[in-house]
């Protein structure tokens, strides 16, 4: 039975504890034992957790951003819903499994399964600051944001259903593995003296960025990788936008909440946090300009985020000036890492590896050169040895050989996970060709991440608007009977009758097919040659008009095309489908539209 009471204890000159009742802490007795909760604290740390579930629709609507737009809702979907899945995960055994009272040194037990026994306990990983059901609460909204963050990986070819168990069986055996190591009491990191604050360097940042790796390497790359047809181009920098500064909100609560109580040691992590994020954000702006001789919404908001991973695990060790440098380091390092997918050969389209896994690493590393001893009691009872500034040199080692075993037990786990979940009957990751043209949204959702995108998507932009507003589902139009009443404007026409195929392009309109046509690239066989892009997240060069059409193309800061452009006579998607139909032995009747493009262009307005 709970006995809980309001109140404080008072302390005399002989030692001996008196009751008063007029106080304001919150008074448990436990075992015959009676712990007293500064409501202040325990009110710090419940709104840090609420500000990190500000970074799940964050972490949503910056993929979506970056996503083609027929794939957009899909990575708002995926991001939103790990909270679902992993709050039960954390209620059932995953707290049990990370911070059980009884646990081992390499995983907890069942004694808190199905959140039994989680109340007024006073936890030892908070000096005893906080009852049990606080930080229980706290640290299940850093569970639910590792995965959100790693599934950035699944973009543009992923199927749902395998990524939902994915969610759960990566967070039980991965996430919470790691989470135990380092932030239980029982943990063999913990215990050997490793720094990681419990925003977490490995759990967290190294564990997501390493897992989206490997998620990346399993499903393989998107159709057409390497050519246009993927060139990044964010369909909604907008979002982009948004999704960064709900997730720099968060990280203040993130790392400010780590610290257990209202204290200067919060204070200090929030302020290094707001500050490497800033750095790190105008070092990214820089290193982008020196290429583009633009400025860059995209590459700010990219580079606040490798500060902000990168101070995550020292956040509470190190003082503003080495905040500063790690937020410095992490861009610059994130920066020129992200063509290291090309050297890689892996398609990770978010660049999660780069901005995550390397930026934490180092972080990590970084906290073992600047944590100081005198910044940690900041809250009145850490104490550590420090790092380099304190002479403590056997620091450092230890922060490398953590950052060695986040990244290889994290990319071996999530592998072997993959590659069970994948020999279940229907829950194969990879989407179809035609899924991939189509976009995730309209296989997997059914819905769009706004109206407008039903009426001027990738794949209806040759088709009469009058004939498609007679089916309830694009996909049932293009998959089920393949398009067998396609239309042809007469432009369309007289370019297959002049011989040459259908050029491939970008699924988001005409831009590649200007640039490819006007430099002979385009051959109809779908073989583009690849043309240099920028090293960063940046924009793709534009041309003003396509030499083989009559369509003129605005030149966006983005490089993204007009609404116009979707219904230029080269679509990729419709040509692509008709070449899947052929492979298959697929009867398509293609007929030309009895609608002049005047009419046309009328109806689409």
């Amino acid at each position: 039975m709970v006995n809980l009471t309001y109140g404080a204890l008072l302390t005399s000159s002989d030692g001996s504890v008196s009751f008063e009742p007029l106080g304001t802490d919150i008074l448990a007795t436990l075992s015959g034992n009676t712990s007293a909760f500064d409501p202040g604290d325990i009110a710090w740390v419940l709104t840090s957790a609420a500000l990190i579930v500000f970074m799940l629709p964050g972490l949503g609507y910056l993929y979506s951003g970056l996503a083609r737009r027929k794939n957009a809702l899909s990575m708002l979907f995926l991001s939103l819903v790990s909270l679902g899945i992993v709050s039960f995960q954390w209620f059932f055994i995953g707290y049990s499994l990370v911070f059980s009272e009884s646990g081992g040194s390499f995983f907890g037990d069942g004694r808190n399964v199905g959140f039994r026994q989680v109340l007024e306990r006073p936890v030892p990983e908070t000096n005893g600051k906080l009852p049990e059901i606080v930080f229980a609460t706290y640290q299940l909204m850093f569970a639910c944001l590792v995965p959100a963050v790693l599934l950035g990986a699944a973009a543009e070819r992923s199927r749902i259903l395998p990524a939902l168990i994915f969610i759960f069986c990566w967070t039980t055996l991965c996430y919470d593995m790691l989470a135990h190591w380092i932030w239980s009491v029982n943990g063999w990191a913990y215990k050997w003296g490793i720094l990681d604050i419990d925003a977490g360097g490995v759990p967290v940042e190294i564990a997501s960025g390493t897992a989206g790796l490997a998620y990346s390497y399993f499903i393989g790359k998107r159709r057409g990788y390497g050519t246009e047809r993927v060139a990044f181009k964010p369909s909604n920098v907008g979002h982009v936008v948004l999704g960064t500064v709900f997730l720099w909100v968060g990280w203040l609560g993130f790392n400010g909440g780590s610290c257990f109580a209202a204290s200067l040691k919060a204070a200090m992590a929030v302020f290094v946090t707001n500050l490497a994020g800033s750095v790190g954000g105008i070092v990214w702006l820089i290193m982008d300009f020196r290429l583009e001789r633009k400025w860059s919404m995209v590459g700010f908001c990219t580079g606040a985020i490798a500060g902000l991973v990168a101070i995550t695990p020292a956040a509470g060790f190190v003082g503003a000036p080495a905040g500063a440098l790690i937020g410095l380091v992490s861009a610059a390092v994130s920066n020129l890492s992200t063509r290291l997918k090309v050297s890689m050969r892996v398609d990770d389209p978010m660049d999660i590896f780069a901005v995550h896994a390397l930026a934490g690493v180092v972080g990590v590393l970084m906290t073992g050169l600047f944590a100081q001893s005198s910044v940690a009691a900041n809250d009145g009872f850490s104490q550590i040895d420090g790092g380099w500034l304190d002479h403590n040199y056997i620091q450092f080692a230890k922060q490398i050989v953590w950052a060695l075993v986040g990244l290889g037990y994290t990319f071996v786990v999530t592998y072997a996970i993959m590659f069970v979940i994948n020999l279940i009957p229907g829950c194969h990751f990879r989407s179809t060709e035609e899924a991939e043209i189509v976009g995730m949204d309209e296989v997997e959702l059914g819905e769009f991440v706004a109206d407008y995108a039903f009426h001027h998507r990738d794949l209806e932009g040759l088709f009469d608007p009058n004939e498609l507003s007679r089916f309830n589902s694009a996909t049932v139009f293009h998959l089920t009977s393949m398009a067998p009443r396609s239309y042809t404007r007469p432009s369309q026409h007289q370019h297959q009758q002049g011989g040459g195929g259908l050029p491939p392009t970008m699924p988001r309109g005409g831009a590649a097919v200007a640039d490819a046509m006007e430099n002979g690239e385009g051959n109809g066989n779908g073989n583009e040659k690849e043309r240099p892009r920028s090293t960063s997240r940046g924009r793709t060069r534009s041309k003003s008009r396509n030499r083989n059409s009559n369509t003129i193309r605005a030149s966006t800061p983005s490089g993204m095309d007009r609404v116009d452009e979707i219904h230029s006579s080269s679509s990729a998607d419709e040509f692509e489908l008709k070449k899947l139909a052929s492979s298959a032995n697929t009867t398509t009747n293609w007929t030309q539209s009895s609608v002049d493009s005047s009419d046309y262009g009328q109806k689409r307005e």
